[in-house]
């Protein structure tokens, strides 16, 4: 296969795929592919372990949900597998609820998460309402992970504003054994034994929308990130405020009150810049009283860089750069592998804001998107 150098972005939105591309100077930038013209694509992931596929999280208010794929950078894509609802459809009887069918109906796909190195063939996809699957042949059929789907305490897990959406999935680049999961409005979850059980983690998560502020699941995570450099630490956007946990989420200690307001719904860190996470701050009140949730905070769109080994905070844009309200949601923003790393934000007005240079310098692609759900990158071969 020919080598890749070209950065592509990888734009899920209210009414389609977009591919974005540009070399690895990142300066000029072109829509090189577009897809599921008028669906809401909530989640496109690049699959670092094969070069050139990508996976979608196709709805569709009538069709419902299905996985989408292209294996040729986006050029072509078909439908994979979807976990099936309520029955499979190779039973005589179509209304027979299998026995490992999910506990209720899946209403949207949220994420895919390619496994680990080691298994090449593994992709995680998570759907609302709270459920998990895995496929272990490339998304040609998907199993239910039971441990999550028919969780015990699930009957007492209650939706977040977005849904019943299971939105979060890491795997320890160490260990294909150690999945984390995030769930509206439920917390997060450890598993070492590769989905068969789980722990929360959620130690330290207020949340103060409930009586009991610190209880061992009820938190409403907005989004997780993991440190490339150090898999024992993540980052973290809660409804509640910013965190970070340095021992694989045993622990999580609050960061975000020094910006006054912490609240947001995404995260993400750089491969190139251990140690560094980047926010987008919305507005969690107005001045009327409201509760905007997806507007940016103080009229004007911003990204605030946390440097764990200092312990600081540093805005990266001046108010007066691109005043406006920008709303993103919790798959907004997204880091390439380059160093300098690029730094990708979508936001619910279609704009694409990106830095090429770590949060130096912003500029946007010149070209109005449909409200963007997500952001991905697929990266230049090293």
């Amino acid at each position: 296969m020919a080598k890749n150098t070209k950065v592509r972005v990888l734009l899920g939105t209210r009414k389609g795929t977009y591919i974005v591309e540009s070399d690895a100077r990142r300066r000029k930038w072109k829509v090189a592919s577009y897809a599921h013209d008028g669906n809401d694509v909530f989640h496109v992931s690049a699959d670092p372990r094969h070069p050139g596929t990508f996976y979608a999280a196709v709805n569709n208010g009538f069709w419902g949900p299905e996985v989408q794929k292209t294996v040729n950078w986006g050029k072509t894509w078909k439908e994979v597998a979807t976990p099936l609802t309520p029955a499979r459809k190779d039973r005589p009887n179509p209304m027979e609820q299998p026995a490992d069918a999910p506990p209720k109906a899946v209403l949207n796909l949220w994420h895919i998460e390619p496994g680990h190195a080691d298994d090449p063939d593994v992709v995680y996809l998570g759907a609302e309402p709270h459920l998990l699957f895995r496929t272990q042949d490339q998304g040609a059929s998907w199993e239910p992970i039971d441990s999550i789907n028919h969780h015990p305490g699930r009957e007492n897990w209650s939706p977040g504003g977005g849904g019943a959406n299971l939105h979060t999935i890491l795997v320890d680049p160490r260990s294909p054994n150690r999945v984390y999961v995030g769930m509206s409005s439920v917390g997060t979850f450890r598993s070492e034994d590769a989905g068969k059980n789980w722990s929360p983690v959620n130690r330290g998560v207020e949340t103060p929308f409930q009586p009991e502020k610190f209880p061992e699941i009820g938190q409403c995570v907005h989004h997780v990130a993991i440190d490339a450099a150090d898999p024992d630490t993540f980052y973290r956007q809660d409804h509640g405020g910013i965190y970070v946990s340095h021992n694989r989420m045993d622990k999580w200690t609050r960061i975000g009150k020094p910006l006054g307001d912490d609240f947001g719904f995404c995260v993400a860190s750089p491969r190139a810049r251990p140690g560094r996470a980047y926010f987008v701050p919305l507005a969690s009140t107005s001045p009327s009283g409201g509760m905007p949730r997806t507007t940016a905070l103080d009229g004007h769109f911003q990204v605030r860089e946390w440097n764990d080994e200092t312990r600081k905070w540093r805005k990266l844009l001046s108010p007066s750069a691109f005043p406006g309200h920008f709303g993103v949601q919790r798959e907004g923003i997204a880091c390439d592998d380059l160093d300098p790393p690029g730094i990708y934000v979508g936001t619910t007005t279609g704009h694409l804001f990106l830095s090429p240079d770590g949060g130096r310098s912003w500029r946007l692609v010149p070209f109005s998107f449909p409200s963007i759900h997500s952001v991905g990158v697929s990266s230049p071969d090293p």
